[in-house]
């Protein structure tokens, strides 16, 4: 079993406090997050957002696996991932997946079979218990 670490340290309140996160990589080190980030328009980052990252490239590691197990490489996957935090609730309600593919040699119906199981079967979307919705265009490879 492979273990991935982080670390959160927050002071001062909800609303005026501060955090930083640290993971064991360093690629965040004491990387400030708050509020405003999350409930607002500031610049630090946010779980939020952070989930978001990790659901896309998840998503797009796991597509690129399928698809060569039947035998296609893709040329670019770029993947956005949108999670909604209903605020007032204080809960995610969603996670909006849209993909754009180079995927030389692969019909229409091929590539949606492998994005949905892409969709269903990353780690991330297995972890995840709010909606997961997707929308995918496979663009000339």
């Amino acid at each position: 079993m492979k273990k991935h670490t982080a670390y959160a340290v927050w002071s001062g309140s909800l609303k005026e406090g501060e955090g930083k996160l640290t993971t064991n990589s360093k690629v965040l080190n004491n990387h400030p997050y708050c509020f405003n980030s999350r409930f607002g328009n500031g610049t630090a980052t946010n779980p939020d957002e952070l989930l978001a990252s990790s659901h896309a490239g998840c998503f797009a590691m796991a597509l690129s696996l399928i698809l060569g197990q039947h035998g296609f490489t893709p040329q670019s996957l770029d993947v956005k991932a949108e999670v909604t935090m209903d605020a007032e609730k204080l809960a995610l309600t969603g996670s909006h997946l849209t993909l754009k593919a180079r995927v030389p040699n692969i019909d229409q119906k091929q590539f949606m079979e492998c994005a949905m199981a892409a969709k269903e079967n990353c780690p991330i979307s297995k972890a995840l218990s709010i909606p997961i919705t997707m929308e995918a265009a496979l663009e000339n490879a």
